[in-house]
């Protein structure tokens, strides 16, 4: 569900703007670096070579990441299948079963984290390093057939490689972050006095790489909810179509049952960022309409 792509995103901001400022230290304290700004302007080749590198190891890094920041934001426990409970036992199971169907090289790691939101996720930077990670929410919530399905579905992302594709194309959208930011940047600082343009020239590029960062998810989120679908039928082959069908229809009845109670603005329901309502906000959603969702499936 959003957790995946949201977990990512955030870490690739973090990334990003770390490597920035790290750079912009050295590049001001020594003479390392700074090649595509000359005489007061920019070598836009060599511009576009820093923010491929810079683009691509920033969405590397958040990817190599996404498993332990994944499991330290979320505070998810890992299943050890020998001292689990019988529920966790159950959850491990199920993901044993449905990797092993989807032809998986090893068995994720698998992971339970305290949260009253129905959801899961999958992360990882391979598919012999991923975690399948379920809120106990879901599993207090939804019955068994609905759990595997919404499982049988992370296990499909997990199949698919969607977090290695998303990074080669978050790689891209980081590069033309990159890149336009120091355009914008060069061009704000030439506003201000000389002995302040350093200084002007170095807030610009934070903020304006974060903005531009943010706008990129744009993108990003598009991708994520044309994968979705992918994920959804690869859920239906391996837990089966009714299976999978049903999850949907259980978060559907989840979401409409949320939307009207007195907790409608819960965090739960934020999080999934799987609303029909029409907005602004649905670009940055990860995830298609519920209903388009199971229309799909069933045409399918």
């Amino acid at each position: 569900m959003g957790k995946r792509v949201l977990l990512f995103l955030l870490t690739n901001i973090l990334v990003m703007t770390t490597i920035v400022i790290v750079w912009s230290i050295i590049t001001t304290f020594t003479n390392i670096g700074g090649t595509y700004r000359i005489d007061g302007g920019i070598n836009y080749v060599s511009l576009m070579v820093f923010s491929i590198v810079v683009g691509f190891t920033g969405s590397f890094i958040s990817l190599a990441m996404s498993r332990w920041m994944a499991k330290m934001m979320m505070k998810v426990k890992v299943i050890d299948p020998n001292s689990a409970s019988a529920q966790e036992r159950a959850v491990y199971e199920k993901v044993e079963r449905l990797s092993r169907a989807a032809g998986l090289p090893h068995t994720p790691e698998v992971g339970i984290y305290q949260s009253r939101e129905v959801n899961a996720f999958a992360t990882g930077p391979s598919k012999k390093r991923s975690l399948v990670a379920v809120s106990q929410g879901l599993l207090d919530t939804m019955d068994d057939d609905a759990v595997e399905g919404v499982i049988a579905h992370e296990v499909a992302h997990v199949a698919n490689g969607d977090m290695v594709t998303m990074t080669l194309l978050q790689g891209i959208v980081n590069t033309f972050v990159v890149f336009l930011s120091r355009i914008v940047a060069s061009i704000v600082s030439r506003l201000v006095r000389s002995e302040l343009q350093w200084i002007v020239h170095f807030a610009a590029v934070i903020v304006f790489q974060i903005l531009f960062s943010i706008l990129g998810s744009i993108v990003v989120s598009a991708y994520s909810r044309h994968r979705e679908y992918h994920a959804d039928r690869g859920g239906a082959d391996l837990a089966g179509r009714d299976k999978m069908a049903h999850a949907l229809r259980s978060l559907r009845a989840y979401i409409d049952r949320a939307e009207v109670d007195d907790h409608s603005n819960d965090a739960a329901i934020q999080t999934m960022k799987i609303s029909n309502k029409p907005s602004f906000a649905a670009l940055f959603s990860s995830h298609p309409p519920l209903e388009d969702r199971i229309a799909k499936l069933e045409q399918r």
